[in-house]
């Protein structure tokens, strides 16, 4: 993947909830931002602000009520729900605050699992790669580990490693560290920007934790509606 080149761009990107009803809520009041590849970027705010709503755009998750927004230079509203499916399982690739593995697969096939949905099974070069990822974490004698026999910082790594599996272009994390106790967390943080600086993968984290938030390479807070990017001092 070449650097610094632009992965995600959004241009006025606005969410209204209950339109034209008498609960209509305007959540991101017309949103402007764009992400490169190896940059790690953090999205703060205050609860409800929209943090996961942005996100869950980003991700292809949800439709905006209005604005654009490009993956790769595909401009991504107006697609079908196969295309949108397709651009999911190739370019995006998703952390949240709970890990979210299967319990009845091991730690090596729920981190394959974005490439067995897709196709059924993993090629040998998959299959090495992804255990080359979950060696790199220090996971290399739990890859035939149950989840349930592993810790939360050990199940958040097999996490990370899944949304990496099929070498996506985009990560969105929605709290990756917030079920974590601080340690566990510092080192699943540490991991994040490791991978974003070795793959040259673009990394959008929402968090409230504001020393992860500055040691980002770019803060971002939305508040009433609106997004602009912050210094770490301006972190309270």
């Amino acid at each position: 993947m070449a650097a610094d080149r632009v992965i995600v761009r959004g241009t006025g990107l606005r969410k209204i909830y209950g339109l034209g009803t008498p609960l209509e809520v305007e959540v991101l009041k017309g949103i402007d931002l764009e992400v490169r590849s190896g940059e790690f970027v953090a999205v703060v705010g205050q609860s409800g602000s929209g943090k996961s709503t942005l996100l869950n755009l980003l991700g292809a998750l949800d439709t905006p009520s209005g604005g654009s927004l490009t993956i790769e230079n595909q401009e991504i509203f107006g697609l079908n729900s196969d295309a949108l499916a397709d651009l999911r399982s190739r370019s995006i690739g998703f952390v949240f605050q709970f890990h979210y593995l299967l319990d009845e697969f091991t730690c090596l096939e729920n981190a394959l699992m974005p490439i067995l949905v897709k196709r059924g099974r993993a090629s040998t070069e998959e299959q090495a790669r992804v255990r080359a990822l979950l060696e790199r974490v220090g996971l290399s004698d739990q890859l035939h580990k149950l989840p349930g026999k592993i810790s939360g910082g050990q199940q958040q790594r097999v996490a990370i490693v899944r949304a990496l599996a099929h070498q996506p272009s985009l990560v969105l994390a929605d709290e990756p560290t917030g079920n974590l106790d601080s340690r566990s967390g510092q080192q699943v943080f540490e991991l994040m920007r490791e991978i974003t600086r070795a793959q040259q993968v673009a990394f959008v984290m929402v968090t409230h934790d504001d020393r992860l938030a500055r040691a980002a390479d770019r803060i971002l807070r939305i508040e009433d509606g609106m997004i602009g990017t912050i210094s770490q001092s301006e972190l309270v």
